[in-house]
């Protein structure tokens, strides 16, 4: 009885070793893929376009200057390498969704995505966006995590946070301080 009862219980382990396997491959994004998040920030006023790259693990976080009272259009790039992935985050559009958190300054964020980046569910994933500061603070931060697999998203402002996901896991994070 006992070597039948040793192995149920090495197929069991087998089993679940294999199914926990099965998950990670259908996040084909991973933080590790994900090395760089770049911030292309357009000053609506001038049209002059500044590139702020955040690198994953990196020990300072990119310093962006804003002015209180001024717009900017920012645009989301994500990389693995010198490989730009948008397209693959966008393919699978219904799995992702990107959440603004503002720390320190009043920022109000509004998505831009075009009607092609639409998420099924009518949202948008926020790689494109439209900022208008109200007011900095010289400790002034950005977070920026993409979410992926969440069970609802909304693009509604919570507190500080703009976009609400329910459930999902992060594909990437990134930290940006903001400068006035």
């Amino acid at each position: 009885m006992k070597p039948i009862t040793s192995l149920y219980i090495l197929f069991s382990l087998i089993f679940l070793g294999s199914c926990h396997r099965a998950d990670e491959e259908q996040d084909v994004l991973s933080q590790e893929e994900i090395s760089n998040i770049i911030l292309l920030i357009k000053d609506d006023a001038t049209g002059l376009v500044q590139a702020y790259n955040y690198t994953a693990n990196a020990i300072e976080n990119p310093k962006i200057p804003l002015t209180k009272g001024k717009t900017y259009t920012v645009d989301v790039v994500f990389k693995n390498g010198n490989e730009n992935i948008n397209s693959e985050i966008l393919d699978a559009k219904d799995e992702h969704f990107i959440l603004f958190q503002v720390v320190g300054a009043q920022v109000d964020i509004q998505r831009l995505d075009g009607a092609g980046d639409l998420r099924s569910d009518g949202n948008r994933v926020g790689i494109k966006t439209h900022w208008k500061v109200n007011d900095l603070s010289s400790n002034g931060k950005i977070l920026l995590t993409l979410n992926h697999a969440a069970v609802s998203v909304s693009e509604a402002q919570n507190n500080s946070t703009f976009g609400v996901t329910e459930g999902g896991e992060v594909d990437a994070e990134a930290v940006f301080d903001l400068l006035n």
